[in-house]
């Protein structure tokens, strides 16, 4: 299976303290120097509570937001890390979307639903005529379940659910070969959810996208991706593939995330000794960032920070002093 996106040491930052002169003294790191690979036709699942740079990741993986980086390779070409201004992101834009948490606040509402799906193209398709770009967005509103007599109606009109179809044939108009999904599901109806992804697991195969999902419900996760990077605050605490991490959860911030889904799933991973009164994240200056938290913590746990490495008789990386 083909690489589509390698990435090393992945930095996002924001200023959080300036000095009396506008200098920045203090910044927060929202996502820590992680490293991850991504093939092509995989659907890879971010997990992890709110908080913990999920969307921040998504966002720098488009160019919204800065970071910095050692190597960002996409499609084994374009060298992300190095990109600075929207001239340099505009290179790949057409194969990298995003579809963002709320569906309704994403849309201009001074829009028309055909003139919010074409836009893209008329960015990033120059070539194509006005009869050419609308009759590809009616097609694209067919798959994605909208129907064409919606084509001149606003925002306004559709529900949540009908939005976020919208969003989605927004992102897909260009023919992108990654998909991100900013938690596109945390903001509908739980019937609604179940209809926007199916209509995602099935046009990830006719399309043969690559797609990135985030979210903090283990349920969607579990239903739809087939490898999943749990995250906190800032570091990627454990890869596995969807079998192996809901059968054997290794890294004790997983297991406290499963035992608060203890209805969802069969299996309970219960953990004594979990220490709810933590101090914040951000005042752990070194050592292992869940060490305020963990029931096995270690000397070790307060001094270094654990990287990813495979666990013994087993196929899953985990960032963990723990045995």
């Amino acid at each position: 299976m083909r690489n589509i996106l390698h990435v090393e040491k992945l930095k996002v930052e924001y200023p959080i303290k300036y000095n009396l002169f506008g200098k920045i003294v203090e910044r927060h790191k929202a996502v820590n120097e992680i490293n991850f690979d991504i093939n092509s036709g995989e659907i890879v699942g971010i997990i992890g509570e709110s908080g913990c740079g999920k969307s921040s990741l998504a966002k720098a993986l488009v160019g919204l937001v800065e970071m910095n980086a050692e190597r960002i390779v996409f499609n084994w070409k374009f060298n992300l890390h190095e990109f600075k201004t929207d001239k340099d992101w505009r290179k790949v834009r057409k194969d990298i979307q995003l579809i963002f948490q709320d569906p309704i606040s994403s849309l201009d509402p001074n829009k028309t639903i055909g003139e919010i799906i074409s836009e893209p193209l008329f960015y990033l398709s120059q070539t194509l005529s006005k009869k050419e770009i609308k009759t590809k967005v009616l097609s694209m509103m067919r798959k994605v379940g909208l129907h064409e007599s919606q084509y001149y109606r606003y925002p306004h009109e559709f529900s949540g659910g009908q939005c976020q179809r919208v969003g989605i044939a927004r992102a897909l108009i260009v023919e992108p070969k990654l998909l991100i999904c900013d938690e596109p599901v945390s903001a509908l109806d739980v019937s609604i959810q179940a209809q926007i992804i199916n209509l995602l697991k099935v046009l990830q195969k006719e399309l043969n996208l690559t797609i990135i999902f985030i979210s903090h419900d283990l349920s969607v996760v579990k239903y739809i991706c087939n490898k999943i990077f749990v995250m906190y605050a800032g570091n990627i605490v454990e890869k596995a593939t969807k079998e192996d991490l809901f059968n054997n959860p290794q890294h004790p911030y997983t297991k406290l995330l499963f035992n608060s889904f203890i209805n969802t799933f069969e299996k309970n991973f219960f953990i004594e000794n979990f220490n709810s009164d933590f101090i914040e994240v951000n005042e752990i200056k070194k050592g292992c960032p869940f060490q305020n938290r963990c029931n096995c913590v270690q000397n070790v746990c307060k001094i270094e920070n654990p990287t990813l490495e495979i666990k013994q008789n087993t196929n899953t990386e985990v960032a963990c002093w723990c045995e």
